[in-house]
């Protein structure tokens, strides 16, 4: 069973048949990226609907034992995500209202500097804001994951120092074995082991490179090589998956309603569009060659386990409870 710290797209039917299909038991889906208060509860809105007319494939899990029983009736459970704070709109009492409708993790900064902290994109990182610092607190306190994929990494370090509960790089890879903007540094993802938290290894091309790309083995040896620097216990999967998207998707991904011109997010120049998928990961379903992949570069079954499911469900506990 594997559970996946981040996906995002136009999720169908057919995408959560495939998820049954590879044995996928839980997954952090993406409701939002730029939207404001009202545009994310009504994201949240459709996504209840989605999931209401697909109630024999999927349901919303809000604590780890939520997980475990949907994952027993024979369903993928679904945790509720935004990749920003701007839901927020600076109204500190909206982390406990959408806490309450289910909302179970959401990233600090996406792209750009915000008024928690700064991004992964800046050219100075600001740190955590003294906002940001009652946003965590809040979230803390009503079981939220705090993800720290796109921010900066002071914010980051910042963040992991500061949160009381263990906190999540739900997408992103090491620095140290990939260079780019997106991924993080071994300082900060050995502050993250410190904190108890989990980092997702990712399959997007952008951030993963083309060599690690190539086979599902050779991707497995990266996740090998990011639990030399952060221990066996702090790593899962976070494929940062998307589903259906066209170019109008991208924009809105990269470019929200910030900017007048074109920015690429990951893509390198050479790039600009879509990122073609890993060759071994094509098909959603694909991503069942993940354990096989991760056994065969020498990890033990126990291992695997951790990796596949169990240190996302140990990081669930402490932070949703159940």
């Amino acid at each position: 069973m594997l559970i996946d710290g981040l996906q995002c797209g136009h999720f169908t039917r057919e995408t959560f048949a495939d998820l049954r299909q590879a044995d996928v038991g839980c997954v952090t889906v993406t409701c939002g990226f730029w939207e404001d208060a009202v545009e994310s509860l009504d994201s949240l809105a459709k996504w209840r609907d989605l999931i209401a007319a697909n109630a024999d494939l999927v349901a919303t899990a809000r604590t780890a034992a939520d997980i475990r029983a949907i994952v027993a009736s024979g369903r993928t459970a679904l945790l509720m995500g935004y990749q920003n704070a701007e839901l927020f709109q600076g109204r500190i009492r909206l982390v406990e209202l959408f806490a309450e409708l289910g909302v179970r993790c959401i990233q600090l900064t996406y792209n750009n500097q915000n008024s928690l902290g700064g991004s992964c994109y800046e050219d100075e990182d600001s740190g955590l804001a003294r906002y940001g610092r009652q946003v965590i607190d809040e979230m803390n306190r009503c079981g939220m994951l705090v993800d720290l994929s796109h921010v900066g990494n002071r914010t980051t370090m910042d963040a992991i120092r500061y949160s009381k509960k263990p906190v999540a790089i739900t997408h992103a890879n090491p620095d140290s074995l990939f260079p780019h903007k997106r991924n993080k540094t071994d300082d900060v993802i050995a502050a993250l082991r410190d904190n108890g938290g989990v980092i997702g290894c990712a399959t997007y091309r952008n951030i993963t490179g083309d060599e690690y790309c190539r086979t599902a083995e050779k991707w497995c040896e990266m996740v090998a090589r990011t639990v030399e620097i952060a221990g066996i216990d702090h790593v899962g999967i976070g494929t940062d998956r998307s589903h259906n998207f066209t170019k109008p998707d991208y924009d809105w991904m990269r470019m929200g309603r910030w900017t007048r011109g074109v920015d690429l997010g990951a893509s390198p120049a050479s790039r600009p569009g879509k990122a073609p998928p890993p060759d071994w990961f094509v098909a959603l379903t694909d991503i069942a060659l993940i354990e096989k992949g991760l056994a065969t570069v020498g990890f033990s079954p126990d291992e695997v386990a951790k990796i596949a499911n169990g240190n996302w469900l140990r990081v669930y506990e402490d932070v949703f409870g159940g």
